[in-house]
């Protein structure tokens, strides 16, 4: 009988805050925030700093591990609980945040999705990606519209113009592109930036467009509106704003123009630049520890601002003696344009207000929508460290007011331990130890600890121990979350800590050469009122190596030590006789463990391999090419010969000893693998990573054989295969795109595929009931009459609904591959069904989506085909009154609600407006109320000055 395993499968991922690949972004409601964490979104409750949801993709529709993760979050503006995700694989999932669920997926990008921008309405959402390509697409229709190529290397941010209906995309490339979005076409190419452009911003008024690179400046560009443009050309001195005192262009394609440029702070490359809602602030992140915060001035002040620059200039050259009347003339000319409007400069309207510095380095900003009462904006900062903060900015100074960071280590997780009851798991990091629940994923205590290697929890889960990197031994007071004592244990690093069985003792290994045997028991000390545990050194092995692990066998009879010589040293507990040495790694054995039945001892190295031992004489049963890298843990399921392992190459691996065997590969860390904890069941272990990540795998009961796992692998690396080799043959790396083309947003998957083969089939299907019908009616007006027996597969459809039955499984973003995927033969089928379709009102859509994707395809071929014309004739003259009947539908419709919101105007006093519009602008008016307050202060103390000055001359004469 073929042997069956049980499998084990992802059940939680916890410690996570938020991770460094994505940004973190506000929902529209400006109460939660929304993080980036692995493959997970987690939507922070701000006020309460909890993580009330995460938006995780479920395991069967998509690909586990480091492909899926999260890249770019876009909350939409028209609502506070869809969420635009992208993923690293280049898909784009739209989330209910709300609800937890996903409500459509977009498959577009060949490469990660680096940015994501929705316009105004919420409507149209924009994806720009590393396979350099920026895609549209339709959020209601869930379909793509179209892509834009034309970027020569990886898409870094997008920005809608509303009012011009255009796109602006910057690029590592180090060019500005403005698309066009009702031509579809690239009608500015702007340069200028001497490295790559990172991040781009347009006020909410879109009159500025700022962009950071790794550029010493930051570039201001003003924007051109389709209604300025006959203005601006007919009346050349009414425009207040130019570049450097020139008029501006008359080029009808220039929509953006160089303002000006401000000279940064700091040397580190701009990583974001935001504006907030009201366009009052903006916020400029290098990648660094600091956030430079800008005032944005208003037209009025900035215009004082330069009247009063210009004065100042006038009074030094005064002063100076050097100001003839021809040259006082020649710049009163060029300072007063109009006679009343002097030249705004980029620093009269954008006033360096602060800085605001973090403890480690940022990765991402967002301005929170919500403005508060005693500030201007609040600021949210999500940090490398897997930490977040959240800065008030106010007019002179900024204040942290809440820092999350509890429910994750700040490092890398380092080693992960369960105690024997399985209730407990102890994490250690380069600076604190976490007590979590494993069950639940809670964090329960964190200490404050040296840099820990390895830990170990007693039986009653009382007390801990954490070996550190120092050489010191820690003890943990787990009940009270506290360091009750700290030994010097050995002089290197602690690597191994191991326990005795059934004594109250365990085994310590060090970088010193060293094993330590220690004791401990609970009493109390003198001077002491409660009893505390008291740790003692009981012996000690002294190795002609570094030690890196200790192992102690089952039955206390056997310790095996790994030194760094690649070898291993079994001795008799009892006497320290030396029993074995097992040789056969090419590099140092990184980790070991004995089974229970102290029968096996397995050992995994640094040179990718796990061997297994047998105890007894030392005989290497066998070698296995395990990982990719180092294997890192590896551990025996207790009274089992099955294993489980861990690598630097992400990933665990559960073997069996017996047969040396691969049962599974679990997949879904982000980063090396350090860390593996069995529970003593057997029904679940914990793996700990480099990506800051905790994750549960649980045993189901769901059986699986050895044979059908191979076999699943072999397929998997043979369809990999086949995808590589497609995408070399037809798609060669280094084509470039044509200058600013327009392609297809979708693009070929396996779901295409699968869709298009099941249309295939309904044809066919169709196509065989069509003859029958057929024969069946010649029957008939033959005299043979008999009933007719309809196919039991088309579950009473007619064929033709037969047909339309199949697209209904398509999904609306797949339907373009789906059909460029179809011969001609089939297409023109498909061509000839549409017209019985068009009867349905419901269908219109699909059916003109339909026809205009196989003409478009299919030109050439239907052209030149006598079949397809009178096809052709008809839908071209069905298909144009249909679509007339559903604009006028439409049309009607929205007359009618602009009735209503007629009748409702005019049966109150009050104006039917937008509650949000008017918020708006009150804050507007708020704003401009400060701004002139400010302005001002600052006249007072320019004329106070100026006064005081005057008076020391009249009493000095200097």
């Amino acid at each position: 009988m073929v042997k069956s395993y049980l499998r084990y499968e992802p059940a939680l991922s916890f410690g996570v805050i938020v991770s460094v690949e994505g940004n973190i972004a506000y929902d529209s409601s400006g109460k939660h925030l929304l993080t980036p964490a692995l493959e997970k979104v987690g939507v922070w409750h701000v006020r309460q700093g909890i993580c009330t949801k995460t938006l995780a993709p479920s395991t069967s529709s998509s690909r586990s591990g480091p492909s899926l993760a999260v890249t770019s979050i876009a909350p939409s503006p028209s609502s506070s609980s869809l969420v635009a995700v992208g993923y690293a694989d280049g898909s784009i999932r739209i989330w209910d945040s709300e609800k937890g669920t996903c409500e459509t997926t977009l498959n577009g990008h060949k490469g990660a999705v680096t940015v994501l921008r929705y316009n105004k309405p919420g409507a149209l959402l924009a994806s720009g990606s590393k396979d350099n390509d920026v895609i549209l697409w339709d959020v209601v229709g869930e379909t793509g519209l179209f892509r834009l190529r034309g970027h020569r290397d990886q898409v870094t941010d997008l920005v809608f113009l509303e009012s011009t209906k255009k796109l602006v995309s910057s690029s590592k490339d180090k060019f500005l592109r403005v698309w066009d979005l009702e031509t579809q076409h690239c009608m500015q190419i702007i340069s200028g930036h001497h490295s790559e452009i990172w991040a781009m911003d347009a006020d909410p008024e879109e009159r500025y467009l700022v962009t950071g690179s790794a550029d010493p400046e930051i570039r201001f560009y003003t924007i051109k509106h389709d209604s300025e443009n006959t203005q601006a050309i007919s009346n050349e001195k009414g425009a207040v704003i130019v570049n450097s005192g020139d008029m501006p262009t008359q080029n009808k394609w220039e929509v953006l123009k160089l303002f000006g440029e401000i000279k940064r702070q700091s040397k580190d490359r701009v990583a974001t630049v935001r504006f907030d809602k009201s366009g009052s602030l903006l916020a400029c992140q290098v990648a660094g520890k600091t956030v430079d915060i800008f005032h944005v001035l208003g037209d009025v002040v900035a215009s004082r601002k330069a009247k009063r620059r210009l004065h100042r200039k006038k009074e030094k050259k005064s002063a100076k003696g050097e100001l003839g009347t021809t040259e006082s003339k020649e710049d009163t000319k060029h300072a007063f344009e109009d006679g009343n409007t002097p030249t705004v400069t980029v620093s009269d309207v954008f006033k360096h207000l602060q800085t605001v510095r973090a403890g480690k380095k940022i990765c991402s900003i967002s301005f929170s929508p919500i403005t508060p009462k005693n500030s201007l904006a609040t600021l949210a900062l999500s940090l490398n460290n897997n930490l977040l903060e959240f800065y008030s900015i106010e007019s002179s100074t900024n204040t942290k007011t809440l820092a999350i960071e509890l429910q994750g280590h700040r490092s890398d997780v380092r080693s992960v331990t369960l105690s024997s009851d399985n209730t407990l798991l102890m994490s250690t990091s380069h600076n604190a130890v976490k007590i979590w629940n494993p069950s639940t994923g809670s964090c329960l205590r964190t200490i404050d600890s040296d840099y820990g290697l390895c830990g170990l929890i007693i039986p009653q889960n009382k007390y801990a121990f954490v070996g550190t990197k120092s050489g010191k031994i820690e003890v943990i007071d787990i009940g009270s979350g506290t360091c009750i004592d700290t030994l010097e244990a050995h002089g290197g690093p602690v690597r191994s800590i191991a326990a005795l069985p059934n004594e109250n003792g365990f085994v310590t290994g060090s970088a010193d050469h060293d094993v330590k045997f220690w004791e401990y028991q609970i009493k109390q000390k003198p001077g002491q009122d409660s009893k505390n545990l008291v740790l003692s050194n009981a012996r000690s092995m002294k190795m002609n190596d570094d030690v890196l692990v200790v192992v102690v066998s089952p039955d206390a009879k056997y310790i095996a030590v790994a030194l760094l010589d690649c070898t291993v040293k079994v001795f008799f507990l009892d006497s320290f006789k030396f029993f074995l040495s097992l040789y056969g790694h090419k590099l140092p054995v990184l980790c070991m463990d004995v089974s229970s039945d102290g029968d096996l001892i397995v050992t995994g190295s640094a040179d990718k391999n796990l061997k297994i031992w047998g105890l007894d004489f030392g005989d290497c049963h066998k070698s296995l090419f395990a990982h990719a890298d180092s294997v890192m843990a590896v551990q025996f399921v207790r009274n089992t010969h099955y294993m489980f392992s861990v690598g630097k190459d992400r990933l665990v691996k559960y073997w069996d000893a017996d047969k040396f065997e691969l049962l599974l590969t679990l997949e879904g860390h982000h980063a090396d693998v350090w860390g593996l904890a069995i529970s003593s069941r057997g029904d679940f272990l914990v793996t700990g990573s480099h990506d800051r990540s905790l994750r549960r795998w649980d045993r189901t009961e769901e059986p699986f054989f050895i044979e059908e796992e191979k076999e699943k692998r072999l397929e998997e690396m043979f369809e990999a295969d086949i995808e590589n080799a497609f995408e070399n043959k037809h798609v060669p790396r280094e084509e470039l795109p044509e200058e600013g083309a327009v392609a297809l947003a979708g693009k070929k998957t396996q779901e295409t595929l699968s869709a298009t083969d099941l249309i295939l089939d309904a044809l066919d299907v169709a196509e065989v009931e069509l003859k029958r019908i057929a024969e069946h009616q010649e029957e008939n007006t033959k005299g043979n009459v008999t009933e007719y027996q309809p196919n039991v597969i088309m579950r009473g459809l007619s064929p033709s609904n037969y047909v339309l039955h199949a697209f209904t499984n398509v999904h609306t973003n797949d339907l373009e591959q789906t059909l460029l995927a179809l011969p001609f033969s089939d297409g023109l089928k498909l061509l000839s069904y549409c017209k019985d379709w068009t009867s349905n009102p419901d269908k219109v859509e699909l059916v003109c989506r339909l026809a205009t994707v196989l003409l478009q395809t299919h030109y050439n071929q239907l052209v030149t085909t006598p079949a397809a014309r009178p096809v052709l004739t008809l839908l071209k003259d069905i298909l144009y009154e249909r679509v007339k009947e559903c604009k006028d539908t439409l049309g009607f419709n929205l007359a009618a609600m602009d009735h209503l919101k007629e009748l409702m105007a005019s049966r109150s006093d009050a104006l039917f407006r937008d509650a949000k519009a008017k918020l708006l602008e009150i804050r507007l008016q708020q704003s401009k109320r400060l701004e002139a307050r400010t302005d001002t202060r600052e006249e007072k103390r320019r004329k106070k000055k100026k006064k005081t000055s005057s008076d020391m001359h009249a009493l000095t004469g200097f």
